[in-house]
Formats: structure tokens, sequence, C-alpha cells
């Protein structure tokens, strides 16, 4: 699975608890982080190598553990690489509106996803009658890699995204990055009692666990599955921030981008 950075882990978080006898690998793209602003065609090539590097390491299941880079590029994953089962993501636009009791929703998500035609296609099916509210939630995501998930500096951020969505009546909010749930107790606090907060993570795990049974790829086994972990930035800031949200840290190993390809380092962090 892989995710621009330590989003992902969300996602990892549920797939250890649900799916513990399977082996996991998680490549963190913080190297080149934000994937938010960059445009399709550069995170459907970070997705590429990434996959292929994933695939040399004998994968047999791509998560794409990333709001962003599914917009961007899971369409094409499925194109390049027919042979490999994809799990992505995308905001829980559908929960979202079976959830709402006022018609109002909020979503919090990246630029790339709220501009996507995969978003567009989700509003189209499934908020009809629905009134959305959006914020790319600029500066969100950088400071949730830097650890900030309580701060005042990220309080004031989404207390300014989620102030003008409570004032018109939204009831629902959506997290529509993998980044987002770390700081859910933050935000909890600010929108008070009687929000529904929607994260698709466990959702997908499940749908993990389905397409495993279908490809008959699921490891028969009660043994605990092993995890490694990947970065192609810092892997002492994947190592501090996984120690503090796992239950079954891993030290982070190197990997540098060289020349559009991926190229592992010489060992853990």
């Amino acid at each position: 699975m892989f995710d621009s950075g330590v989003g992902g882990l969300s996602v990892l978080i549920h797939l250890r608890r649900q799916l513990p006898a399977e082996d996991v690998v998680y490549f963190a793209d913080q190297g080149h982080i934000p994937y938010g602003p960059r445009p399709a065609e550069e995170i459907q090539a970070f997705a590429a190598e990434i996959t292929r590097f994933l695939l040399r390491l004998r994968s047999k299941l791509v998560i794409v553990a990333c709001n962003t880079a599914t917009a961007a590029a899971l369409d094409y994953l499925r194109s390049a690489f027919p042979d490999v089962p994809f799990i992505g993501m995308e905001p829980a636009v559908k929960p979202a509106a079976l959830t709402t009791r006022s018609g109002k929703v909020g979503v919090l998500a990246t630029p790339s996803t709220l501009n996507s035609h995969r978003y567009a296609g989700l509003m189209a099916r499934y908020a009809t009658g629905i009134e959305v509210f959006e914020d790319p939630c600029t500066g969100l995501v950088q400071l949730i890699e830097a650890g900030a998930l309580d701060g005042p500096e990220t309080r004031a951020l989404l207390t300014r995204v989620v102030a003008p969505m409570l004032a018109e009546g939204a009831d629902t909010l959506v997290l529509g990055c993998t980044h987002y749930p770390f700081i859910r107790p933050l935000l909890e606090d600010i929108v008070g009692d009687g929000i529904a907060i929607i994260d698709p993570a466990p959702a997908v795990t499940r749908h993990t666990r389905f397409v495993l049974q279908q490809h008959q790829l699921a490891t028969p086994t009660d043994q605990a599955g092993t995890l490694r972990c990947f970065t192609s930035g810092d892997p002492r800031q994947l190592d501090v921030f996984a120690r503090r949200v796992l239950d079954d840290p891993c030290a982070a190993e190197p990997v540098e981008w060289h020349n559009n390809r991926l190229i592992a380092g010489q060992g853990p962090g």
C-alpha cells in the first residue's frame, strides 16, 4: 500500500487489525509530498513506479491509500497493470448522504480530489438533493506530516474550515484525505456533539478482505503477518509518526528517486 506520506497509516491501522495474517509493505512518498497541488500526469508517473517497486517486493494486491492518488491515477494503474488487483480510496459521499439529517454535508479533501472526475461522478450519483460544502484544507497535510495533530495552528486551520460549514447547517463531515483521521479527536473537540464524522478506512479494509478472497489471495493462517515500511523522505520522520499511531510500528527503510525510478537504500533508517 502507498500514500504520499503518513496518511495511509490511518488505513494500515485497520488493515493490520482486521487482516493480521497478511504481510504488508507500506510506502510513503514523502520526497514528493504534498500530492494535492500536483498535476494528474505527474501523480500517475509516481504511482506507476511505486507500483513497480511494490511488485518487485512480491506484492499480490496494491492499496492506493491516498485519495489524491486514487483520483488521479487509479484508472491509469488498472490499465497499466491489468493483472494486479488495486483498491482505492474515495470520499465517503454516499455514506454521508445516507447519514445527514439536515441534507447538508461538508467534505474535507485536497484540491486534486475535489477537482477530479472520480469525485464529480460520486457527486452525480449520490449527492442529488444534498447540499455539499467543500474545502481543500490548504496546509493541513503538511501540519499532520509534521506531527502537529493537536497544536494551535492545526486547531485554527480546522476551525477556519468547518465553522462556515456548521454555520450553514452541515451535520456530517467527510474526511476525504487519509491524513485527516489523525486529527479526528481535535476535529471532534471543535465541532462538538451531534456532528457525524465519516472515515472510509474501515470500509476500505473490508473491501480489501473481499478482493483477496475473490482472487483467492487471502493468507490461510492465524500467524501474524510481517510489516515493512519504506519512505522516499526522511526515515526518522516516518519512524516517529508510526511509533505514535501504530500498534506495531516498524523501522522505516529509505528509498530514493533516481531518474524517475525508485532505488532501495542500504537498510533501515
